[in-house]
């Protein structure tokens, strides 16, 4: 080995704990960073890929064939701006009659079923979702190229080929489902493929003969088109003005774009990315504090063996390196160690998120641990080197002579000039002598309370997060104490029920009971909107659900039928804003309703409605509910209630139970996972930081340790006087970091839901009580003396002579 690496291995083996330090910091930061990137390649390349090989359609149309023709339709393809078109293709929105009946012995190839009652019966009170169907002869054209993942196309009438994405149930191929025809009857459709269209243009695929005996009320025409420029909204809204100003008016029911659905591919893994961020800038800054810490105060610390290194004929450069080395070396230990961490951590998020565009499997890529790595290391190195610098400048002559930098009495008479200030104060001596230490290294202390104040920051940050993650799980579970089913769950094996609940009954039952202050009761139906992909769930109350109502991000609660709260992510798809109409579309039935409220919900992708009952009348005169909704009067046990209520229902089939169901999603258990233990490292490092710069400040002082202790002052006396400047200088950073931490959460929270396509309400974000804020600081004190302890505990435990006797 070199006369060079025997110094560092040396340098190393003494500065254990600094090394410790320099590498968890670095872990840190490494394990945030490349999780953060790893999510950010992942949530958009994959749907980047998938679009650009199939031709997605940057504009999915949907016209009303009462005020336009093919004809006209075909023409927008010669619109100034349109690159590619496809269609116009007929397409009808209907709801399957029949569950998939897959036998043995049917393949893809097997002839449909056409009889009028083929297909099992759904049953009673239970519905699929709709779907909408498009006529195509093949998966092919110049835009929408679908995807076939099991099976072939259609090859005539009688056939259907299923979108993977669609919102019912998976379906077999070879199977068959049946759908209700125009003259009334029913019809089964063979199932002989499963298909997926990167923005989901229709639900299945069906050969264009057979759309006119599924028009139950009515058919509609799809035109899809690609512009030579549609990156943002603006020139996609007029790219999509000039294809309708060829057009009638009123002829455009609905549309959808790319940009909508490429921010729904990416909300799975895009609503990491914030709170990753936070934590990777948090951790950067710890390392870099940290490193300077560290390799400034071996500087200050070593000068005499920097002086005998020159001595032996050490040049100012392999000085430089030893210092360098010792920063850089349990750095890069560290970096791998949180590069291993995060590569680990970003598979576990990233398995949890479906993977649609059959892709491959999404894994860390290269590029990030590369970036990650090479830059965290860069960053470790400019920090150390220009600490590291000083002590190839120093003379040797100076540094062999003082031990120490040149001019030490600065630090001494600016400590004695604070020590007089001090002593004044009703405060026992040894705390005075303790608090004057910081103005004698003033660079030391601040470095002690930026460390706090970003671990202060991190605790602050994470506690909001979760707080923030509780209200939204608890946005799921609404006001209601007990909660009855009208139509159980099947359990394993038994026979489905035949006939419809008795909703009517139970709701009486349920008024007369005793402990019942308000109730109401839901129905929940998948319709279709115009301009939102795929289907629509929407609750339909009946009777007053005010008390009970989700959270609103703007507008307020529907008062009467017509109106209705619609989730962010459908005004999103719709294009749709608070005071705008929307057109369902319910059994055939076009329905208007008017917007007035913008309802939170948890899942970005939750396409969801609330309106009151009446609204859905004209398509279900004879709606009934699904479950019921009960708050009970005070002083009502919700279990005991529950019971009561349940022996009264036992004759209807219903199931009651006290509460709402409502388990955290995957999302929030990782990210409370996350949380947590990224916020254990930052404050893990945070104390080594105290530790490492209480050790280097106790080491300095140790003759003036043994003086004092000469003159009297006990072991408990000197572990007061060097924990006190460090407690002090631990609320400052704890006073400083709690409102940084207030605003970073602030900060990060809104901007996850934007991630996920979702707007907060304010009582998502605003998670502080008035006293919590000064309980937080607290944990500043707290932090700084976890680090301290064992230094104090070291100086006071120094024997006299021995401390003495050091240089």
């Amino acid at each position: 080995m070199s006369a060079l690496g025997t110094v560092l291995r040396a340098a190393l083996l003494r500065r254990r704990v600094q090394s410790a330090v320099t590498a968890l910091a670095a872990t840190a930061a490494v394990t945030a960073s490349v999780l953060g990137g790893s999510l950010l390649v992942a949530s958009d390349a994959p749907f980047e890929h998938a679009f650009a090989r199939q031709y997605g359609p940057h504009l999915t149309a949907e016209f009303d064939p009462a005020k336009t023709d093919a004809a006209a339709l075909a023409a927008t393809a010669h619109v100034p701006g349109v690159t590619a078109a496809a269609g116009p293709f007929r397409t009808v929105a209907t709801d399957p009659a029949g569950l998939p009946d897959a036998r043995p012995d049917a393949g893809p190839d097997a002839r449909p079923d056409t009889r009028p009652d083929a297909g099992p019966a759904l049953p009673a009170g239970m519905t699929l979702a709709p779907m909408t169907l498009a006529g195509r002869d093949t998966p092919g054209g110049p835009v929408d190229r679908v995807a076939l993942t099991d099976g072939h196309w259609v090859t005539g009438p009688g056939q259907i080929v299923v979108s993977a994405d669609w919102d019912g149930p998976r379906l077999p191929v070879g199977g068959t489902i049946a759908f209700p025809t125009a003259d009334g009857g029913t019809t089964a459709l063979r199932i002989v493929g499963l298909a997926r269209s990167v923005t989901r243009t229709a639900d299945g695929w069906i050969a264009p003969a057979q759309v006119d005996a599924l028009a139950v009320k009515g058919t509609g025409l799809q035109e899809l088109y690609r512009f030579a420029d549609a990156a943002t909204p603006d020139r996609l809204a007029a790219d999509r003005a000039a294809v309708t100003a060829t057009l009638p008016a009123g002829a455009l029911t609905g549309a959808t774009d790319w940009l909508g659905a490429r921010a729904a591919n990416s909300r799975g893994t895009g609503v990491f990315l914030p709170f990753l961020t936070a934590f990777g800038l948090l951790g950067i800054a710890m390392s870099v504090l940290i490193v300077g810490t560290v390799v400034a105060g071996t500087v200050g610390a070593d000068v005499r063996r920097t002086g005998i290194l020159k001595a032996i004929g050490f040049t100012p450069a392999q000085v430089v390196r030893v210092h360098l080395g010792q920063a850089l070396l349990p750095a890069a230990a560290g970096t791998l160690a949180g590069a291993l961490i995060g590569n680990l951590a970003a598979t576990a998020v990233l398995s949890g998120t479906e993977q649609v565009y059959r892709t491959t499997s999404a894994v860390v890529a290269p590029q990030v641990d590369a970036a990650v790595v090479l830059g965290t290391l860069a960053l470790v190195t400019g920090t150390a080197l220009l600490c590291a610098r000083r002590a190839g400048r120093m003379r040797t002559a100076d540094a062999l002579a003082a031990g120490r930098p040149p001019r030490p009495d600065r630090g001494a008479a600016a400590r004695a000039r604070a020590a007089a200030a001090l002593h004044a104060l009703p405060l026992p001596r040894a705390v005075t002598l303790g608090l004057a230490r910081p103005a004698a290294r003033p660079a030391r202390a601040g470095a002690l309370v930026l460390a706090v104040l970003l671990g202060t920051t991190a605790v602050t940050f994470a506690y909001g997060l979760a707080a923030s993650l509780q209200r939204i799980e608890d946005s799921k579970r609404g006001a209601a104490d007990v909660t009855v089913l009208a139509v159980p769950p099947p359990l394993p094996g038994a026979t489905a029920p035949t006939a419809a609940p008795d909703t009517a009954a139970m709701a009486a039952a349920i008024a007369h009971q005793p402990g019942t202050a308000a109730s109401y009761g839901a129905a929940q139906r998948q319709l279709t909107a115009a301009g939102a992909p795929g289907t629509v769930t929407t609750t339909a109350y009946l009777g007053d659900s005010s008390w009970d109502a989700r959270p609103l991000v703007a507008g307020q609660w529907f008062h009467r039928p017509g109106e209705a709260v619609a989730a962010t992510p459908l005004l999103t798809a719709t294009g749709s804003k608070v005071g705008d109409t929307l057109t369902l579309t319910d059994h055939g039935t076009r329905l208007t309703v008017r917007i007035t409220g913008e309802a939170f919900v948890a899942d970005s992708q939750d396409l969801r409605l609330f309106t009151d009952a009446g609204t859905l009348t004209p398509a279900e005169p004879a709606l009934t509910a699904d479950y019921f909704h009960i708050r009970l009067t005070s002083g009502t046990a919700a279990h005991a209630y529950a019971d009561a209520l349940a022996t009264t229902l036992r004759p209807t089939g219903a199931s009651v139970r006290a509460g709402e169901d409502g388990g955290a999603g995957q999302s929030a258990v990782l990210l409370e996972a996350l949380t947590g233990l990224l916020t254990l490292m930052l404050v893990a490092v945070a104390a080594l930081g105290v530790l490492n710069t209480t050790v280097l400040d106790t080491r300095e002082r140790v003759r003036d340790l043994g003086v004092a202790k000469a003159l009297g002052m006990t072991p408990g006396q000197t572990t007061v006087m060097v924990l006190a400047p460090v407690l002090l200088l631990g609320l400052a950073g704890g006073a400083l970091g709690v409102p940084l931490g207030t605003l970073l959460q602030h900060a990060v929270v809104p901007a996850m839901g934007h991630s996920a396509g979702l707007r907060l309400p304010g009582s998502v974000v605003d998670v502080y009580s008035a006293a919590l804020p000064a309980l937080l600081a607290l944990g500043g004190p707290v932090l700084a003396a976890t680090g301290a302890l064992l230094p104090a505990t070291w100086a006071a435990r120094t024997r006299t002579t021995t401390a003495l006797r050091t240089e």
